[in-house]
């Protein structure tokens, strides 16, 4: 009697830590229960009572037929050990575990999306070859500033030896070579994550790429209601080397590797810092989305 109750505890620790952490995120289902049993090496009845307990302490709704879905308001008095945000991040880390869930929902807003696409060819390579399990569902919604925006960088830093004209057809390279970036890492992540439903491998895949009528200050990137991730685009000198090998000393920002900070929900509190900000940078985006994006 003794192990069963100990087993019993222990799925329903893991259950309340894999949803505490996003795992399973607010409103995703759980596995059915005769997946939990096997993948956690219990019986049924098992599962059925940690279920059970996990609803009655409000982590979870049950529906016949429709199986358990992870509640959208999570409790506090009963939390694990919620992640606490940790600073500064990277964001190889925050898409990996994006990845980690069944339901894979991400919302970004950045410059040219070439960070991003590094980090989701590695989920998609992963998911290939069985080094992580498969998602159930994909859906990327990706804000990047409109074509017919002049962006502020990059610009060309005008030595004394050039004219206006010289400095207008080296910012005009600039611009075209950051059009051709955009384009480029967008395609590349549309189609590493799209792929992955026509070879079969996820079954919901859904990329919607929008352009918005502004120049991004900043990179965002957001689990919808589980954690984000904001950083500045840091305005530096640099030299950039174009395709036919011209070398322009511009003013640029910072791309891959640049700082980012963590926003999370604090403890699972609606009303603390944590918690708003990631609620308001999630509305933010969503009024973006709907209002201004084409």
């Amino acid at each position: 009697m003794s192990e069963r109750r100990e087993t019993g505890s222990a799925i329903l620790a893991a259950l309340r830590s894999r949803i505490s952490d996003g795992t399973y995120s607010p409103g995703s289902r759980l596995p059915p229960q005769r997946q939990l049993a096997e993948d956690y090496g219990v019986s049924r009845d098992t599962v059925q009572r940690a279920l059970r307990e996990l609803e009655s302490e409000g982590w979870i709704e049950t529906r016949q037929g429709s199986g358990s879905q992870v509640r959208a308001t999570l409790p506090v008095h009963v939390a694990t050990q919620p992640r606490v945000p940790s600073g500064r991040t990277g964001l190889g880390p925050f898409v990996r575990r994006a990845f980690e869930c069944r339901i894979v929902e991400l919302d970004v807003f950045t410059l040219t999306s070439e960070s991003l696409d590094a980090h989701i060819r590695v989920q998609a390579e992963a998911i290939r070859t069985g080094q992580i399990p498969t998602p159930d569902r994909i859906a990327l919604r990706l804000l990047v500033p409109s074509g017919m925006v002049e962006l502020p960088y990059p610009r060309a830093r005008a030595p004394k030896d050039r004219s206006d004209a010289e400095v207008k057809e080296l910012d005009r390279i600039l611009q075209a070579r950051t059009r051709e970036i955009i384009r480029r890492h967008t395609s590349s992540l549309r189609d590493a994550l799209r792929s992955l439903r026509t070879d079969g491998l996820v079954p919901d895949v859904e990329v919607a790429v929008r352009e918005v009528p502004l120049v991004p200050t900043h990179k965002l990137y957001l689990r919808r209601g589980v954690e984000g991730l904001l950083g500045p685009y840091e305005v530096v000198e640099r030299t950039i080397l174009t395709d036919d090998g011209t070398e322009i000393d511009a003013c640029d920002v910072l791309g891959p590797g640049s700082a980012l900070t963590e926003l999370a929900h604090d403890e699972g509190t609606p009303d603390a810092t944590g918690s708003v900000l990631l609620r308001t940078w999630q509305e933010w985006f969503d009024s973006a989305w709907l209002l201004l994006a084409t």
